[in-house]
Formats: C-alpha cells, structure tokens, sequence
C-alpha cells in the first residue's frame, strides 16, 4: 500500500517512518507537515493510505479526512485521546496514540490491509436484495449471500461502502450505513454511530462509551448514546 505522513512534529513524523519502514507491504510516498500540501499531492498522486495527526495549523486532521477519496484508508495518530470518537465519526481504520508502540501498529497496519483486500474484491455495487423474515440476501464479491440476522455481530461503515462481521466472515458491499440500517429490523439492529451498527442480542457488556459486541469493542457516538440508552437499556435494566 502507497503511504503518505501528515503531522506537524518532525520527530513524530520520523517516528512514524521508522515504523513503516518494518513493514514491506507498505511504501512511503510522501510526508507533510501540514494538511493543505498533502490534500494538493493526493490529488495528483495515488495513496492508499494516511497517517494523519489531528492537531495541526491549518486543515486539522479531522477536516482533512472528510475530503478523501472513498478509496483511500486513514489511521490517526496524535497525542489526544479525546480525539477517539471523533476519529471513528469520519471513518478512520484506526487511532494511534502517540507515542505509537510497535506492536500497536502493527495491528492498526494488519487492520488496514485486511480492508484493502476487502475494497479490492469490490467489482460492482452491492445491495441487499430482499429482506425476509430472519434473514436477507446481499451481493458481494459477484455471488449473493444469504445471511440470518442472528449471525450477524456488527456492521461496520467505511464511507461509500458496510462490513458486515458475522462469526466467521466479513462481507463487503457497496452501499451506505444508513440504507442498510433504514432496511433491518430496529429490535435487533441499533446505530449506535456514524460509523457501526450492532445486534443488541450479542452485547457482551457496555459503559458510556463503548459497548462489547462478542470480541470486537464498538464506541458510542454522543450523537446516538441517549437513544441507545432509552430504548435499548432503560426498558431492559433490572431494578432493585
């Protein structure tokens, strides 16, 4: 994957190289020290994926993810962890906190080219074709899938496009998170934000911020998080 380096701090985008450079499905392209060159070189350059800080003069790095192409992946990286949410509101595959531990990357990079993969296998676009009763058929990858609700743990957004995380298979499709969420049941399926939907009869546990779907953690985006409570706990918390 084609890489660029957005941050502000020299030794952190050194940092940040010395990283990738472990790496060989990663080749570095490019690396800026602020936002506004970097959106002017990827419109002129193919890059799959960005290392983006969010606090910057300028274009933040927030405002900067907005403006990229579908095609092109970001993982954040800054100091701030506040900054967490707002990262998954804008569709980033991951969020690094500086200073970045090696294995953490790691696993931000395995995360990210797991989803080139998946981009890549998309040849056409996608949609559910019929909802039933338990279940709905959905093309991907040119074959149609059949897929029970109860099998499915969350659904992921990635701008123009969903994952659909079942126990043992992810399944892409072109379309947005709000056309598939309008067609699923909402007594199983709740937003809970911009970028996941989850299947209430798989919720492991929760807190004010994030709710444990079986193994994968899920935040809650303060834009849903009154909703979820209301409709989804309030009426099924056990009293005293």
């Amino acid at each position: 994957m084609n890489c660029i380096i957005v941050d502000d701090e020299p030794l952190a985008r050194e940092g940040i190289k010395l990283l990738v450079e472990k790496h060989t499905s990663l080749a570095i392209v490019g690396s800026f020290n602020n936002a506004d060159t970097a959106i002017k070189f990827i419109t002129e350059h193919p890059v799959d994926l960005i290392f983006l800080d969010i606090q910057m003069p300028g274009t933040n790095g927030i405002d900067f993810a907005k403006s990229v192409a579908r095609q092109t992946l970001v993982i954040f990286t800054t100091a701030y962890v506040e900054f967490a949410l707002d990262s998954y509101e804008v569709d980033a595959i991951d969020y690094l906190v500086k200073p970045v531990k090696e294995d953490r990357f790691k696993k931000a990079v395995d995360k990210a080219a797991a989803y080139f993969k998946l981009l890549d296998t998309v040849n056409a676009p996608l949609n559910i074709e019929q909802v039933a009763t338990e279940h709905f058929f959905v093309k991907a990858d040119r074959k149609i899938f059949k897929l029970y609700f109860t099998d499915i743990l969350i659904i992921e957004g990635l701008k123009d496009y969903v994952v659909l995380h079942t126990h043992d298979q992810k399944i892409i499709t072109a379309m947005n998170i709000k056309t598939i969420h309008d067609q699923l049941p909402k007594s199983i399926f709740v937003r809970v934000s911009k970028s996941y939907i989850i299947n209430v009869q798989h919720i492991v546990s929760f807190d004010n911020n994030s709710v444990i779907v079986q193994k994968h953690e899920v935040p809650i985006g303060n834009a849903y998080r009154t909703y979820f409570f209301d409709e989804y706990v309030a009426k099924k918390l056990l009293g005293r």
